[in-house]
């Protein structure tokens, strides 16, 4: 017996399932769209085909056969099979193309995002991404940006905030340092001490140190400052300047080498959460959404440098 084509069959294969999960053909006519005699027809068709009785009928009663129950079992996988093989074939015409842009924090750029786009490449080269490596906020509409991440509550309604992570903070010091100053055993004793400070760009204020479990917040009286870019500080540490309050994936490799040390680890800094942002009245491209999802994936294995995420603004407000 010649073998039917497959594009004849399927019809009679859906019809033979719907049939089959109905136990009517009348019921399985009114899924598919089609009459009653027509699934009948087509049922009929596949058992001459095949050679074997699926159903028993009666004016009453539709029984399907044992050859049927173990076929159906085979008919669902197949289908499913064809099923999945069409969404890759349209997946694979439709590859995602376009362009992203981003604003990162300084740190959040040069720690976790830019080493990790290599490997966005490889599995979307039809992207490009835009990244603007800037510590001030942005306004999506005015300056064209499909995505930012920023530090902070959000409380903005009209975003869109994935949560990346919360990060902690360290007092570091250099060597050189504390063996000319030696190292502060409370916060309060800080104000003996000399600070580098972070100023924030957006208010032209220092950023508050915080600590565990008390001052909550302490405003250090720095004679050493850096703005727009918070690595400065950490230079100037490294420098033997001051102690800095930095978050502890910026320093990791200092401390892993000597180059500074951690002061009072029993005050730890509270962390601070960042998010990866996007508003919610704009449907994401699919490009954006790509990169949405490998950010927060990302973000959640953990890969990267751990915890890179920073920014330089104390909350994250309506212009993010």
């Amino acid at each position: 017996m010649t073998a039917p084509s497959l594009a004849g069959t399927l019809p009679n294969l859906e019809a033979f399932c719907r049939t089959y999960e109905t136990g009517s053909f009348t019921k399985a006519a009114r899924a598919l769209s089609v009459t009653p005699q027509a699934t009948s027809r087509s049922v009929a068709r596949l058992e001459r085909a095949l050679g074997v009785t699926l159903f028993r009928r009666t004016t009453r009663s539709l029984a399907p056969t044992d050859a049927a129950r173990r076929y159906y079992d085979l008919c669902v996988q197949a289908l499913s099979l064809l099923s999945t093989g069409e969404r890759e074939l349209a997946s694979g015409k439709k590859a995602v193309e376009g362009r992203v842009r981003i604003s990162v924090p300084t740190t959040y750029g040069h720690h976790r995002l830019l080493p990790s786009l290599g490997t966005f490449r490889e599995r979307y080269p039809g992207i490009g991404v835009e990244v603007n490596v800037s510590n001030q906020n942005v306004d999506f509409v005015r300056d064209g940006f499909d995505l930012a991440i920023r530090m902070g509550t959000i409380d903005d309604k009209t975003l869109v905030a994935r949560k990346l992570g919360d990060f902690a903070l360290g007092v570091y010091a250099s060597p050189s340092y504390l063996a000319r100053h030696g190292a502060p055993r409370t916060p309060g004793e800080l104000d003996e001490h000399t600070c580098v400070a972070f100023v924030m760009p957006r208010s032209g204020r220092v950023l508050p140190w915080t600590f565990v479990p008390a001052p909550e917040r302490f405003e250090p009286e720095a004679p050493y400052r850096c703005s727009d870019d918070v690595l400065g500080i950490i230079t100037l540490a490294r420098a033997g300047v001051g102690l800095v309050q930095v978050y502890d994936f910026l320093v990791e490799d200092d401390v892993a080498r000597g180059a500074l040390v951690e002061v009072l680890g029993s005050f730890r800094g509270k962390s601070r959460p960042f998010s990866l942002l996007y508003p919610k009245s704009v449907e994401p491209s699919r490009p954006a959404r790509a990169l949405i999802d490998y950010i927060v994936a990302t973000a959640r294995e953990g890969r990267g440098s751990p915890g890179a995420l920073v920014s330089t603004e104390p909350s994250a407000r309506k212009r993010p």
